[in-house]
């Protein structure tokens, strides 16, 4: 199963993309996240990125709540896996894999000048 933790993610987009980005949690992909600098994302690929991101902010705005007020861990597991849930739906909405969006969020975290095209394709839907 394809998995973003959680509500990093979506702070990554709402704050100017500071943070870092929703990961899969597939151990047997670092390689591949370690290449994804030296990637050449296309416009499309990045517009996909962005809105997946804004999706996912959303997401973790609604969930945010529920999961400061669930009473055990076990509800925040329930929380937390319907929240990841929704996020993994949005990212395939958007017309990506989980992987190529972690693949950007990586990419973005290590070349300021991908961050900033994000950046501004957010900032032009706004």
């Amino acid at each position: 199963m394809q998995r973003i933790t959680a509500f990093i993610a979506a702070a990554m987009m709402t704050t100017g993309l500071v943070s870092a980005p929703a990961m899969a949690q597939d151990t047997a992909d670092s390689g591949a996240e370690a290449q994804a600098p030296a990637q050449n994302f296309s416009d499309d690929q990045l517009q996909q990125f962005a809105d997946a991101s804004q999706d996912i902010a959303s997401i973790s705005q609604d969930y945010t709540e529920q999961l400061q007020n669930a009473s055990d861990e076990g509800e925040q597991q329930e929380i937390r896996q319907e929240a990841n849930d929704e996020m993994v739906e949005a990212v395939q909405n958007s017309g990506m894999s989980v992987e190529q969006f972690n693949s950007i969020g990586q990419a973005i975290q290590q070349d300021p000048q991908l961050m900033q095209r994000v950046q501004g394709m957010v900032q032009q839907e706004q």
